[in-house]
This record gives structure tokens, sequence and C-alpha cells, in this order.
């Protein structure tokens, strides 16, 4: 059996022609309609000139047509290139010279009304699952783009049901609300595993807690995943009143995710189950730890998520092999069939990982190496602080110096170095603790899964200008 993504939509049509499988605002597609939208648009597309191994690089605000040409792609064999229509225009021309696509749609060119014109039907063409079906261009923690190919496969498998987010099966039928653009991994995962369990994706413009109050009220939704930023957006006391009570899963992760923010998540939605996922563009679902370890396990981001194995080699450093995982990188050898993530961790003795830090990122003080995320857990309950990040400073004496980065209210102090080393007095070993405390009005992160991206952090505590 080969595992196609332009399949997914073909046996829901087939199931459930009239269910719903998209909203955005006011618009919604059932099954039936995505199936002939697609197909006109590949065979649009293929009037274009593309064909099977050429590449679609899509670049538009959030639309439904995007469904449309995202799976008449997969049906052609085009990979499908979505990249943020607000990227700067020198950015977007480093992607273009990344991916080399045969043609672009994008505001001021080829538009998405231009693909109207084909005929419903579509011949069916002989594909193998191994080919990629998309790039996702990453940005990490340092803001360098680079292309990872994903296969049908491996995106079948991620989305397929026990396979993603709801390992144990989605409850309800009120569909999944997206929180991510549709130019990240995260916003199309939730799309194929909407669609995988034959159920609509919800998708919104902006993840503000306006919009997702807004799509929760209005679509009454049975899921919705947020990366911790956005949970603590929505559960801002101003939204306090709004109705949630169609959610039946309040999930969150990417990383790491401090046990205060679940009590919270789950004070604010009793009768939700919680998965804190951690994941990649490039592997998919790594771990996860499910509602019923959360308090055993506070602070895992759980065990190995199959289909892929995982480990934490000698260095430390967090690996997965397996059939989910990427391709490889666009323009380099492809992959052995193993992910080294850059992230370090541990494991425990029940096979539970904890995450440590970035291999990349981590600090080297005075022989000793030590792990951001671990200082930052220990940092989240620091009385007087709205947020904190931690890098390592370059000191001639010590090598670097852990700086706990910290954002404080409007008015507010910020913490002494005092202050900070006796907060984690006993929870930290001496040379984890900070010996520099810096402010910044906010810490930067990627805009799509909210990671820190230390390095700019860096240069903002460390920049000759600075107060």
């Amino acid at each position: 059996m080969s595992l196609l993504i332009g399949d997914i939509v073909t046996v829901a049509a087939l199931s459930g022609p009239s269910e719903l499988a998209a909203t955005l605002g006011g618009e919604q597609l059932t099954f039936r309609e995505l199936d002939e939208r697609a197909d006109r648009t590949a065979n649009a597309l293929a009037g274009l000139g593309l064909n099977a191994g050429d590449t679609l690089l899509w670049c538009t605000p959030p639309t439904l047509r995007v469904l449309d040409a995202f799976v008449a792609c997969a049906r052609l064999g085009v990979v499908f290139a979505p990249v943020n229509p607000a990227l700067p225009a020198a950015d977007v021309d480093r992607v273009r010279d990344l991916v080399k696509p045969r043609l672009e749609v994008a505001e001021g060119g080829l538009r998405p009304s231009d693909l109207d014109g084909g005929a419903a039907g579509l011949a069916p063409r002989p594909l193998d699952d191994r080919d990629p079906h998309i790039v996702y261009l990453t940005s990490g923690s340092t803001g360098t783009p680079k292309g990872a190919l994903v296969s049908h496969r491996a995106s079948w498998l991620r989305a397929a049901p026990g396979g993603g987010t709801f390992s144990a099966g989605l409850r309800g039928n009120g569909g999944v609300v997206c929180t991510f653009p549709l130019y990240h991994y995260g916003g199309w995962h939730y799309v194929m595993e909407a669609w995988q369990h034959r159920t609509a994706v919800h998708l919104i413009r902006k993840a503000s807690a306006e919009e997702i109050v807004d799509v929760v009220q209005r679509r009454r939704p049975s899921a919705l995943y947020c990366i911790p930023a956005v949970w603590e957006r929505l559960l801002d006391p101003e939204h306090r009143r709004a109705d949630l009570r169609s959610l039946l899963h309040a999930d969150t992760g990417t990383s790491s995710v401090a046990p205060e923010l679940v009590e919270r998540i789950k004070a604010r939605l009793p009768g939700t189950t919680t998965t804190i996922l951690y994941g990649s563009t490039e592997a998919g679902r790594m771990a996860a730890l499910h509602d019923h370890d959360l308090a055993r396990k506070p602070g895992s981001v759980g065990r190995g998520a199959p289909p892929n194995a995982l480990w934490v080699d000698d260095a430390g450093e967090v690996c997965v092999r397996g059939p989910a995982v990427m391709n490889g990188y666009l323009g380099s050898a492809a992959l052995d069939g193993t992910y080294r993530s850059g992230d370090l961790g541990t494991l425990d003795e029940e096979g539970y990982l904890f995450l440590t830090g970035r291999s990349r990122e981590v600090i080297r003080t005075g022989g000793e190496s030590v792990g951001p995320a671990e200082v930052e857990h220990a940092l989240r309950d620091l009385p007087g602080i709205l947020d904190v990040a931690v890098v390592g400073v370059p000191d001639p004496r010590w090598g670097e110096l852990v700086c706990a980065v910290v954002v404080v209210p409007p008015g507010g102090a910020p913490p002494t170095v005092a202050a900070v080393r006796s907060h984690v007095d006993g929870r930290l070993a001496s040379f984890q603790h900070p010996r520099l405390v810096a402010t910044v009005a906010e810490i930067p992160r990627t805009p799509a899964t909210g990671q820190i991206q230390r390095s700019r952090l860096r240069e903002l505590v460390t920049r000759p200008e600075r107060p």
C-alpha cells in the first residue's frame, strides 16, 4: 500500500463527502468540495507546466485556496514549498534561490484565483510515497533557513491515528483548531492529522487569544494545541469568561513545558486531557507525555513516540531514527535515517525524556557544561518577572558566565544576582547558578514555535552600546 498525501482527501471525500474539511473565518469547505477543487487546481498547475519533481513556491496571506494547492501538488508529485508572506523581499529571494521553484504563487504575481481554470477530473498518476511532497523552511534559533524535505510516507505516518497528537484517539467530532501558520510544519501537521481523523481543521489568521476564542465559540472544536506562549495569552484573566467548553483536548509542547502552566490549563479547562508533545520539522513527533503521566513526570516531555525510535547518545544529544524522519535537507546528502536533534537531554529509568538544553547553546563555564533550559525551568517561578531566558556571556576568567535575561513589569526593578542565586539554591548545582542578570523589553523568539533565539538574545545583552 502506498501512503500518499493526496489519497487522504480522496478517502475522506468517499466516506464523508458532506463533512466539513476546513474553515477559515466565515468560509468553509466540505471534503467533497476540497476533493473537486484540488483536482481542478492540479489540472491547472499541470497546464502551467508543472510536472512530478518540480517545486511550487506558495507565498500568500492565509486563504482556503492554499489547501487546494497543497492537495493538488501531492496528487501531481509536485513538491509544495510554503513560505511566510511577511518575509522581507531579500529573505524571499534567498528562499527562492534555495528551493528553485518551477512556479510561484504570491501577491503581485500569479495569484490563487489564477488557478481556477482546471477541469474537475484528474487522471491517476503513479507516485512513490518515498518521494518528498513538501519542503519546510526551518529557521531554528539562528534564523538561517534550511529546506527540510519530507516524504509522503513520513507525513502520512506522522499524522495517522496513533502517530500524531491524539495517539489515544481524538474525542468528539468538532474538529481541530490549528494555531500554527501554514508556512510552518506544525500548521500542515494539524491539517493532515485532522483529515486523517476525517474531521475539520479550523484555521486562524493570527494566533491571538481573540481569534482563538472566536473560532472555539463559533465552530465548537474538540481539540486545541497551543505552544506555551499562546496558552499564556489565552489564559489571561481578560478571557476568563470565554466559552471554551467544547474542548476535550488542550495540548501543548514543542519542547519542555513548565508544570505550573499545565496546572493553569487544567484549572481553566477542567475535564480536558492534556498531552505535551516534543517534536521537530525534521522528525515529526519525537516524544509525548500523556495526561495520565503529567503529575508523575513533571518537567518531562514523555517517552519516545512511534513510529520512530528515540535515544540519547553518549554526548547527551537526543537522536531519532525511523520512517517518519525527513528525507534530508534540500541541497544536502540524504539522511541515513537518523536525525540528530541538537537537543540535549537525559532519559530516566522508565525511558522518560527530560530536556536540558541545546548542544550548540550549551554554556561552558569553568570547564563545566550548563544547559540553558534546565536553568530556565528553575527560574520560571522567580517572583517579579514576566519572562526569562538564559544565555552564556563571554568572560575571560570563566570562559562564559551564566546570564539570566529577564523581562520585568513596567516600572518594576530587576532581581539582583543574589536574589536569583538564592532562588535556585538547592535546585541547581552551584556552577549552574546565574552570575549575571540582564533585562530586555522582550525575549526574542521564533514566530511560529516560540523558541528562544539565543544568538540574537546574546547579541542584545553583550552589544557595546547596551546601557
